[in-house]
Parts: structure tokens; C-alpha cells; sequence
């Protein structure tokens, strides 16, 4: 079977190891993986809906992500290769936090008000981009995914049980 490149990707589903496991840096051996990933990403961001998707989300343990807001219903994608925070300030802010590796669950989750980020693009340049309000907080839970930590891990222990028993609740009825 050939892919296509408006072919979806599985999202994984906590608790999946994957989601768990701290993805390594991109490096030149995998630009054809990367250019090949990035526009089903995108696709699979876009059909699910979301605003944001990292590489270990669909399986593979790479540091990509990709994130749009569409703002005014227009879309406005941003795709980082190796992206890293390089600037944070003290100011949080909190918001309601969602993710496609655990749908249907929401929770409040406090992150820095503002971020530099510093990134590859797909063609290779370094770029670097401030961001706070909904992009902030979309970009900071991607990054988060690189490393292996999901939305829930800022919350409580309780809070986090809580929402991992309803989502696996959810899980098993969808199944039957």
C-alpha cells in the first residue's frame, strides 16, 4: 500500500508508552521522514479537530510539531523541527487544556504567560517566535509531548486520576 500525503495518522491514546518517551532531536538523516510526516500531520491535526500535534502523538519519536490556530478561520500552520523555550516569564497564566491523545478531557493547567521559541523550519532555517495567550500555551503542551509529558502531568495527582479513569472509562465503551 502507498501513502499519500492527505493520508491520516493514528493518534495514539494515553496511556500509550509512546506519548511517555522523550523523542530525540531531528537530524539530517531524517528529512525524508520529516517532509513526508509534516503535511499528514497537518491533515490529521485539521480532521480531528485540533490545534496542535507532536510527531510521538502519532507514533513517531521524533522533535516535531505542528500547530495552527486558524485564526480568522484562515489557516496559519507553524511547523517546528527541534523546537526549544529559550525565553519564559515569570507571569502565568492559566486556560483550559485539551489534547487528542486524551479526548473528550479538559482541565485548567498553568503555564509561563509568555514564550520565545526557537525552532527549525521544514526548509531548514532557524526561526524564532514569541508567543503568549492560546498559541503560548498550544506550543508549551507541544514541547511538553517531546518530552514525554502530557497536559495532566501539571495538574493534581487526583485531578490527573480522575480524568485517566474517566478517559479509560470512555476508551472501553467506544470499544463495545
Amino acid at each position: 500500500m502507498t501513502e499519500t500525503l492527505d493520508e491520516l495518522l493514528d493518534i495514539l491514546i494515553a496511556p500509550h508508552a509512546t506519548l511517555r518517551a522523550k523523542a530525540r532531536p531531528v537530524g539530517p538523516a531524517d528529512d525524508d521522514v520529516v517532509r513526508a510526516l509534516l503535511p499528514r500531520m497537518f491533515t490529521t491535526m485539521y480532521k480531528a479537530p485540533g490545534i496542535g500535534l507532536a510527531a510521538p502523538q502519532v507514533g513517531h519519536s521524533l522533535r516535531v510539531a505542528v500547530v495552527d490556530l486558524m485564526p480568522d478561520d484562515k489557516p496559519v500552520p507553524i511547523a517546528m523541527i527541534n523546537p526549544e523555550i529559550i525565553r519564559q516569564s515569570t507571569d502565568l497564566a492559566t486556560r483550559e487544556e485539551g489534547c487528542l491523545s486524551l479526548p473528550g478531557q479538559y482541565a485548567d493547567v498553568t503555564r509561563p504567560a509568555v514564550i520565545r521559541v526557537r525552532y527549525h523550519t521544514p526548509s531548514g532555517e532557524r526561526a524564532e517566535l514569541d508567543a503568549d495567550g492560546l498559541l503560548g500555551a498550544c506550543i508549551q503542551h507541544e514541547i511538553d509531548h517531546l518530552n514525554g509529558v502530557l497536559f495532566v502531568d501539571h495538574i493534581s495527582i487526583l485531578k490527573r486520576n480522575m480524568l485517566m479513569r474517566r478517559l479509560a472509562k470512555d476508551q472501553k465503551a467506544k470499544r463495545q
